[in-house]
């Protein structure tokens, strides 16, 4: 272990790994710090991603892939089920894998990775981040760098340090709670989604396939209503009306980050990537691909600016991000907000309008337009992500 590097990445998550691989690539010196013992564990994720989202960084490969996607179940309140079939263009992971060879990519372009390494502060030199704090193995250690890239996730503590305000409204904080089940017998190329007051109340409740019958299972609610009732009392719910004997293999719980992303990601010195920036579809709550797009974007303007010896170059990272998915992820959020206080029976209204749509010309796209049907501004917006 050296005392200093040019670029220090805090987490080894898809965004902190991405963020690692694109700086070394360009030859610059890369330490990513790992809190926990492994890379990839313990997963916190529904695991679900589109195909393109994968391969803009790492081949497929069917050792990661739990299921191959190609049809969305829509589940209205009244039991009306919607089926939009696209062709194979997503996956179910296995994270824990799919991390990992993340990870593997960025230590081939040349990163070091130190696992079980907590980092509990930032050094400063001059009013600018300058290095890391961390524990390691009962000792307390120090380490520099000309650029920290933080990759700590939703409760991300890095930027914060730094100065960034990094507050979330918990009405934008959905709150989650997701187990991976055995003997769920469902089809395993389509992801089940349910909608309601009785499932999911300003959110929704999934059911992604993992193959071999098993499923991860779960449900995001809004902070709002979480204050009524929690989280985990509708997932108890659902799951002793449908599988009261499933046998439970994983659980875990925590909080969704589904709102646009921070004002300010970048400042001298740091950069924040992924859940620490609040790179999340505002709309899904699916974090897995903006998160690694964010990586890169970080990654490749900090390894720009060490070799340039122009560190304020990292300040062009906001506009960069906002142009290429931000600005993307303002539009989800305002068609989120359209749908967010929908009714039940509004719910089994768009179900049979799309219903009466032939199954081969049904899109995401129409059931969006026939949800928002008497809202025109927002028509607008989902031209703008749904209309290519």
């Amino acid at each position: 272990m050296k005392t200093n590097y040019d670029i220090i990445v805090v987490g080894a998550g898809p965004a902190g790994s991405m963020a690692a691989r694109f700086a070394a690539e360009q030859g610059v010196s890369v330490l990513i710090l790992e809190k926990d013992r492994d890379v990839g564990y313990p997963v916190r994720c529904g695991e679900a991603i589109s195909k393109a989202g994968v391969e803009e960084f790492i081949s497929s490969d069917e050792k990661w892939i739990a299921a191959k996607i190609s049809k969305f179940s829509l589940n209205a309140p009244d039991g009306s089920e919607v089926i939009i079939d696209f062709g194979e263009a997503g996956y179910v992971l296995e994270r824990k894998i799919f991390d990992y060879e993340l990870a593997r990519t960025a230590a081939d372009a040349g990163a070091e990775i130190l696992t079980r390494a907590y980092a509990n502060d930032l050094l400063f030199d001059d009013g600018k981040v300058s290095g890391v704090k961390y524990e390691y193995q009962g000792e307390q250690k120090e380490v520099k760098a000309k650029v920290v890239i933080a990759a700590d996730g939703v409760e991300s503590r890095v930027g914060r340090w730094a100065g960034l305000k990094t507050h979330i409204d918990f009405r934008d904080m959905e709150s989650a709670v997701q187990i991976t089940a055995a003997n769920i017998p469902i089809n395993q190329d389509t992801l089940y989604f349910y909608f309601g007051k009785d499932v999911a109340p300003n959110g929704y409740f999934w059911i992604f396939p993992k193959g071999q019958n098993k499923a991860n299972i779960g449900l995001g609610i809004s902070g709002l209503i979480g204050k009524d009732k929690s989280a985990q009392s509708f997932h108890d719910d659902f799951m002793n009306k449908h599988y009261p004997n499933a046998p439970i293999l994983t659980k875990i719980v925590g909080g969704i980050p589904c709102s646009i992303t921070l004002d300010k990601i970048s400042a001298p010195g740091i950069m924040l990537v992924g859940d620490a920036a609040r790179q999340v579809n505002p709309l899904s709550g699916g974090g897995i691909a903006s998160g690694m797009i964010g990586g890169k974007i970080a990654g490749t303007i900090a390894g720009e600016a060490v070799k340039m010896n122009k560190l304020d170059h990292i300040l062009t990272y906001d506009k960069a991000w906002h142009d290429r998915l931000g600005k993307r992820h303002e539009t989800y959020n305002r068609i989120k907000e359209g749908i967010y206080n929908f009714s039940d029976d509004k719910f089994n209204s768009i179900a049979h309008s799309v219903l009466k749509i032939p199954i081969e010309k049904r899109t995401l796209g129409k059931v969006f337009t026939t949800a928002l049907v008497n809202s025109p501004s927002l028509l607008v917006d989902i031209a703008k992500v749904f209309i290519v």
